[in-house]
């Protein structure tokens, strides 16, 4: 029998298995029907002794050493591959019963290959990466990863004793896909990938499609089952579908997990997911907000880099928990109403040996030209947007966290970075496209698809990009050769008006035109305005410092400016800790300063910025036009001696206009005479200057009636109170709405007749 076995071996196949050089070891391991009978392989390294037990009959047969821990055996007379299982007995003593992984054939299909490869497989997630499974009643983990330029890859972890000779991977066909399904592993299994390179050296690398990832400092991949949390939020989920974000309040607080709260204790460093929910909730709740963003909660390695450095791409960060408990977190703000946007980096990725860079020894992510593939500004690597693959692994990515977290929105990081070839790069430094232009092709075309493909899905989901040029159509649409985002950064205003709100009110006459100029490309694009965690960083000061005076005119200064960033055509956003004037700019490693609330004048902005929000909730004229020029007006906008604008936000219906009055001077004014829109009564309804939020208190108490004299080159006029650095909302009724609303009387009347 051995003499049949010998000239049945395929020794160049098993030379390749023993080297740890062969791509489809399931051409040599495992079962193969020949004409003889049923030749079983295995190569086990440290097994002394391999049994074959047939699991049908029970019955056990030796097998034979061929090679150092190559075992073979042939069970004659045998017509069809039937199941068996492994006893081996190790050097150490150990007898183990196992199923062999090449029992198994390939799992993944033509069609997902084909599909793979053309990138437009936009479940690969499902596909790609571990998996638990069972297949006929076996349970397992099937994992799949793609580097198709490695020599050999093997799935390695402590099931395996980190020893790459014992599971390697089937290349499948063309597609540089390698899979494998290993059975007995479990959720909770701790591997990496040990990758073969041409050249012979051999390197590991994290699963680029894991679920779950080690804190770091560790960087393995963990096996995880997405399948099983049971989500409660399928009424939100309604809801979002049906409605429209364009006409919908939108008033973002945008967090940094890790330093929103911190644990008192000494021995955590962070609270988990599901303890972060209620406290980010309550406070969101309790302020008026919509919807919070999440600065990155991909795994990244280094805290310092905010989680804008992902190594993680399908993985919510270990530091909070796992990602179930991220899905509670989702869940738990979605049960109390508040939407969850998550900051997402596909602009560029870090060197990390373990990550990304020469996954399979080549620049398979990345451009091999540096020229191409290096950013300069923080030493990271470029995705190659042109190669099918890459741009499915980002689409993919996008789609996965919407599907599987249910999150609300993607904000996409850096966008300015990926459609210009030469951004940040001097000349000599960055290639041409095909026509000769700045323009990355390649990456525009990725970001159409990534929208169209979740315009499809028409379930609500907002896309938005921080772009920081005059890039043309961001938010137009793809059909009009637009790129098809719902919402864009706009930068110029933030870099214009906290411009002008750092200049002392003395000087800002000069610079009037940076207060309204926002309004002349207002309804280029559909606009965020914002206020970053960018803004209160390296060197930057908080929003607080930012502002010239005294203290008590620093906080005047900054209710002015919120204020008129509320009443501004656009959605909002707001950084953590700005809403409460942390006088510190922002650091990860630290909570923000919760015990500036106990002090005055910081818990007076608080409860300021708290009514505020309220007031922009409550008044649809606040948002429900925000991207139509019909939406807003000027009365005045020329007044530089005063530095006082004066104009209008409003709906379909004429009753809902408000009449906003802004001074940024510390001047007061009791009788400044503004135009209006139409006669009619005007209300004061919210004034930055009251003393509950640390104002002097200049108001108007009463309502007041417009007067038939011309004023801004309005037929009506006003004379009002206007604060110094402060806002003044009013609501307006005109007078024919005033004459035709009905008195009790005049309902008595009717119902007499």
């Amino acid at each position: 029998m051995e003499d049949i076995l010998y000239s049945l071996m395929d020794w160049a196949g098993i030379e390749a298995i023993i080297f740890s050089e062969e791509d489809h070891p399931r051409d040599i391991l495992g079962p193969h029907l020949i004409d003889e009978g049923l030749l079983i392989q295995a190569y086990i390294p440290t097994a002394i002794e391999v049994k074959v037990k047939l699991q049908k009959t029970e019955k056990e047969y030796s097998m034979v050493m061929e090679e150092e821990s190559f075992y073979a055996v042939l069970i004659p007379k045998l017509k069809r591959i039937s199941a068996y299982t492994l006893i081996v007995t190790y050097d150490n003593g150990e007898t183990k019963e196992i199923i062999d992984p090449y029992f198994y054939q390939q799992i993944l299909t033509d069609i997902d290959l084909n599909r793979f490869s053309k990138g437009i497989h936009y479940t690969i997630y499902d596909k790609l990466g571990a998996h638990p499974m069972e297949i006929n009643g076996v349970k397992g983990v099937h994992f799949a990863v793609w580097a198709p330029n490695s020599v050999r890859v093997s799935v390695v972890g402590d099931f395996n004793l980190w020893d790459g000779r014992r599971h390697p991977m089937n290349r499948l066909k063309d597609s540089g896909i390698f899979e494998l399904f290993i059975p007995g592993l479990t959720e909770g299994e701790i591997y990496k990938y040990e990758i073969k390179v041409k050249g012979g050296m051999v390197v590991l690398k994290a699963d680029p499609y894991a679920n779950r990832a080690e804190l770091r400092p560790n960087n393995a991949s963990i096996v995880y089952d997405l399948t099983t949390y049971q989500w409660k939020d399928s009424d939100w989920l309604h809801t979002r579908k049906i409605k429209n974000y364009k006409n919908e309040p939108m008033n973002i607080l945008e967090l940094h997990l890790g330093s929103f709260r911190k644990p008192i204790s000494s021995d955590r460093e962070f609270y988990n997911y599901k303890e972060l929910a209620p406290m980010v909730s309550d406070y969101v709740l309790e302020m008026g907000y919509t919807h919070v963003e999440l600065m990155p909660v991909m795994e990244h390695p280094f805290d310092g880099s905010w989680g804008y450095q992902v190594t993680g791409y399908y993985a919510p960060t270990a530091r909070y928990g796992s990602p179930d408990d991220f899905m509670y977190f989702i869940d738990f703000l979605h049960e109390k109403g508040i939407g969850v946007i998550l900051d997402w980096v596909p602009a560029h990725f870090p060197k990390d040996s373990f990550g990304l860079a020469s996954f399979d020894g080549t620049c398979l992510y990345e451009h091999l030209d540096p020229r191409q593939g290096t950013h300069p500004h923080w030493g990271t690597l470029i995705y190659n947007y042109g190669r099918p693959q890459v741009s499915l692994f980002l689409i993919a990515n996008a789609l996965f966290w919407i599907e599987k977290y249910h999150i609300d929105g993607i904000r996409m990081d850096a966008v300015a970075s990926m459609l210009y070839l030469d951004y940040g790069k001097n000349s000599g430094e960055w290639v041409a496209n095909k026509h000769g232009g700045n323009e990355n092709l390649e990456a525009m075309e990725m970001l159409k698809h990534l929208n169209s493909i979740v315009k499809k899905r028409k379930d609500g989901v907002v896309l938005i990009a921080e772009e920081s040029t005059a890039w043309p159509k961001i938010t137009g649409a793809l059909e009009e050769g637009g790129l098809g985002f719902d919402l864009k950064w706009n930068m110029g205003w933030m870099n214009d008006f906290t411009g002008y709100m750092k200049t002392d009110p003395l000087f800002r006459k000069g610079r009037h035109g940076e207060l309204t100029f926002s309004m002349v490309y207002a309804y280029s694009e559909k606009f965020i305005l914002v206020l970053s965690h960018d803004e209160v960083v390296h060197g930057k000061g908080s929003m607080i410092q930012k502002m010239p005076g005294n203290p008590e005119d620093k906080f005047s200064n900054l209710r002015a400016a919120y204020g008129f960033m509320m009443c501004h055509p656009g959605k909002k956003l707001l950084f953590m800790g700005q809403d409460f004037a942390q006088f510190k700019e922002w650091d990860e490693k630290k909570e923000i300063d919760w015990e500036l609330l106990k002090e005055e004048p910081n818990a007076a902005l608080n409860l300021y910025v708290k009514e505020l929000n309220n007031l922009y909730k409550k008044n649809a004229a606040l948002y429900a036009l925000d991207f139509e020029e019909k939406g807003f007006e000027w009365i005045s906008s020329l007044d530089a001696d005063h530095s006082i604008v004066v104009f209008t936000r409003k709906t379909e219906n004429i009753n809902d206009t408000l009449l906003v009055v802004c001074n940024f001077t510390p001047v007061p004014y009791e009788n400044f005479l503004i135009g209006v829109p139409f006669a009619g009564k005007y209300k004061e309804i919210f004034s930055s200057d009251y003393e509950r939020f640390g104002g002097k208190g200049y108001c108007n108490k009463r309502l007041k009636q417009s007067k038939h004299k011309e004023a801004d080159g309005r037929e009506h006029s006003l004379s009002v109170i206007v604060p110094p650095l402060g806002i003044s909302v009013y609501s307006c009724v005109p007078t024919d709405a005033v004459k035709t609303k009905k008195t009790v009387k005049d309902i008595v009347r009717e119902k007499r007749r």
